[in-house]
């Protein structure tokens, strides 16, 4: 593969490129579908988004993802390395 861009590619930049590994990125994305108002409701924060709902269940979406990165946070890691196992099993614990 190196040897096709050899050309397009400075001699010392051929090996980064070839080298170079992809960043893994994750985010949590929370869609309330029962609206009963006119309200846009949009929160943004570490690793997540969240879109719509009624006021108590774009709340209650508020709170499952900060609890979440609260966990992760004390177990050291991000979301982007954690299993779906252990995703599930910290999900399972926030809503005890």
């Amino acid at each position: 593969m190196a040897e096709r861009f050899a050309g397009s590619l400075p001699k010392g930049k051929i090996v980064k490129a070839v080298n170079q590994k992809q960043k893994k990125s994750a985010a949590l994305l929370g869609l309330g579908l029962d609206t009963p108002d006119e309200h846009k409701r949009l929160t943004r924060g570490k690793n997540f988004l969240l879109m719509g709902g009624s006021a108590e269940t774009h709340a209650k979406m508020q709170e499952t993802a900060i609890k979440m990165n609260e966990k992760l946070d004390q177990r050291g890691k991000r979301l982007e390395d954690v299993s779906m196992g252990e995703l599930r099993d910290i999900l399972h614990d926030i809503e005890r």
